[in-house]
């Protein structure tokens, strides 16, 4: 690739960032590192009617969190700064006059009313209202078109609400190139004539969108399948301008888990799962929407599941490090077809970072979660995560998978006591705790040795010896290693467990 790679993700600040942008900005990251290119953030902010406070800092909060910052955006190295389009207004008006003044865009006058009136009047014959072409000069529509340059120039001096448009071309045939989709033709006739620039003075999304990619040198815009229709507007407008297109990649969907549609909030509420990065607090409702870190998810996870939704590495791997997907990724290797969003998947995911993680870690965050262990040496803890971690896919399934290692049980699951507690039980149990009172060397090792030993030695059935002590030891038929457990808990709470159950058989 020989031009200078520039990506940018560019979300708008409406609300939490949903995870299918969280996937829209990894694979800029990811295509912007493997080319050595840079990864922008713009904020895209022109419709300041449905900016949400502190959306912003969430959408950076999330990137950062997810390990993939960007390079410039706003406050960071602002090269072609700023890199909030609110911020920038004032430079898209000559633009849409230079369209005008080359031929490839009109203001237009039309009232909001007079516009209404032509889409029920085409409902009502059965047709579709669409501005372009085929109406633009028939007078019927208000615009500069069919006005007199003195008229267009009194409407404006006499400050006449109107907006720019641009005029698409007639019977023509648009050739354009997507990354993932390939080849693709339009057919002029049916594409609608765009606002371009508002009546409240503003750019929409298209004019603004061109605009800053062109001056923020972007050499590849990535983004989601939703915008395929305006990338027949936005390579016109390119030509237009006279500039130089960037290459395009429109990702796949993100569908919900039974494949069907594309994923929404309501299918997490409904199924149980996250769809944000971070848990987020609607400022106004007060509403608070649950969020990958909070649940209890690594970054790493989320990180690497995301990957998977739409691109494949040609191999059986599944488990990638951030450094490993920046060199196996390949846009050329993104599907098409939309991606099933795996909520088990994702767990998967997650138990396996979950064995990555340190002991030590883990049990200063599981720690921290509890108070019950608010007293108890982090050191213990250490040790307890690590004979029970390998059951855990998250933190907080630490607390039912080791709690007898903190606590002494009160009572008995009662599934395990029918299978455990036989006629003979109290006599060997009995004969445990003196085997267990009488060991010095109270280890692991010595503790096995001198159990099985006796086991063997009398014949009787591992199960009818090994089931009621885990029994007495933790409350259920449950946990590692049972000698493992004693050496943990200690000399004295083992014999006090055993004595515990004796007396209740």
């Amino acid at each position: 690739m020989t031009k200078n790679v520039r990506v940018r993700f560019a979300p708008s600040p409406t609300g939490p960032l949903h995870i299918g942008g969280v996937r829209t900005a990894l694979f800029n990251y990811l295509f912007a590192k493997k080319h050595g290119g840079e990864f922008i953030l713009r904020i895209e902010d022109t419709d300041q009617t449905r900016y949400v406070e502190g959306a912003e800092k969430y959408i950076i909060d999330s990137l950062n969190w997810c390990g993939i910052p960007f390079d410039e955006g706003p406050k960071k190295n602002e090269k072609f700064g700023p890199y909030r389009q609110s911020e920038r207004k004032d430079l898209y008006k000559q633009y849409a006059e230079q369209l005008i003044e080359n031929g490839n865009a009109y203001y237009a006058f039309d009232t909001s009313e007079q516009l209404d009136f032509h889409r029920k009047d085409h409902e009502a014959k059965g047709k579709t209202f669409i501005y372009n072409w085929h109406n633009r000069e028939k007078g019927r529509l208000v615009n500069s078109l069919v006005l007199s340059e003195d008229e267009t120039k009194a409407k404006i001096d006499a400050g006449a609400d109107y907006v720019i448009r641009f005029k698409s071309p007639q019977d023509e045939t648009l050739h354009l190139k997507d990354i993932i989709r390939g080849d693709i033709k339009i057919d002029t006739n049916i594409l609608d004539d765009k606002v371009l620039f508002k009546s409240d003075g503003m750019p929409t999304y298209h004019l603004a969108n061109i605009v800053d990619d062109h001056l923020m040198e972007i050499s590849h815009v990535i983004r989601g399948e939703e915008w395929l229709p305006s990338l027949a507007l936005h390579y016109q407008l390119y030509q237009a301008l006279g500039w130089e297109a960037p290459e395009f990649a429109h990702l796949p969907l993100i569908l919900k888990p039974t494949g069907k549609g594309k994923l929404s909030k309501r299918d997490g509420d409904k199924l149980g799962f996250p769809v944000f990065p971070l848990q987020w607090e609607d400022p106004k409702s007060h509403e608070i929407s649950r969020g990958y870190k909070e649940d209890g998810y690594f970054s790493e996870s989320v990180v690497n599941f995301l990957s998977f939704l739409g691109w494949n590495p040609g191999t059986e791997q599944e488990i990638f490090s951030l450094s490993e997907l920046i060199e196996a990724f390949d846009l050329n290797r993104v599907n098409k077809a939309g991606a099933r969003f795996d909520p088990d998947k994702i767990k998967w995911f997650n138990h396996h970072y979950m064995q990555e993680q340190p002991n030590s870690d883990l049990a200063i965050a599981f720690k921290e979660q509890y108070a019950a262990l608010s007293d108890i040496d982090v050191n213990y803890i250490e040790l307890v995560v690590g004979l029970v971690k390998e059951r855990a896919s998250f933190i907080s399934d630490l607390w039912d998978l080791s709690y007898y290692f903190f606590q002494t049980p009160k009572s008995y699951d009662e599934k395990a006591s029918k299978k455990a507690l036989k006629e003979g039980t109290k006599d060997i149990l009995n004969t445990i705790k003196d085997i267990i009172n009488n060991i010095d060397d109270f280890t692991t090792e010595t503790l096995q040795t001198e159990i099985k030993g006796w086991i063997t030695s009398n014949e009787i059935g591992f199960g009818k010896v090994m089931m009621p002590l885990r029994l007495a030891l933790v409350g259920a038929l449950q946990g590692p290693d049972v000698f493992d457990i004693m050496f943990m808990i200690g000399k004295p709470e083992t014999i006090k467990r055993i004595k515990n159950i004796i007396s209740s058989l």
